[in-house]
């Protein structure tokens, strides 16, 4: 039973970043078609950056010390992405470089997004089977 709410609990994690990811991309769209200016656009993605980063760290540890290690390496090239990022100093978005890079954060931020809903997916099928082999053992 501990498994399936290890799942449950990795499938909140997973959902509370794909709505960081999503947010992030709704800011670009918006200043892309000018709804918002610049500046209003990076504060508010630079505002929920750090709490993405962390709260995929936390994912990648929680698959470590729970012993899904397929799961934790499948969130180590996004975690080694996050932080290279971070190490450069490349995680924030400049107000003044917004417009030059705002195709190349968008795709960023999309792949960002369908690595998510691919891990999303491959938990659902993790917590669906650990969840059948609970019922079985009963």
């Amino acid at each position: 039973m501990g498994d399936l709410f290890a799942w449950i609990f990795s499938f909140f994690i997973l959902i509370a970043l794909l709505v960081l990811v999503v947010y992030q991309l709704m800011c670009l769209a918006d200043l892309e078609f000018d709804y918002i200016n610049p500046y209003d656009s990076a504060s508010r993605i630079n505002k929920v950056v750090l709490p993405e980063f962390i709260t995929q760290g936390v994912l990648c540890l929680f698959y470590s010390l729970t012993g899904h290690w397929f799961m934790s390496l499948l969130c180590g090239p996004y975690l080694y992405y996050n932080v290279r990022l971070y190490q450069r100093r490349q995680h924030l978005i400049d107000v003044t470089e917004i417009f030059n890079l705002l195709n190349w954060e968008k795709k960023q931020r999309l792949f960002k997004l369908g690595y998510l809903i691919f891990l999303l997916f491959l938990s659902i099928f993790w917590m669906i089977l650990s969840a059948l082999e609970d019922h079985d053992n009963d």
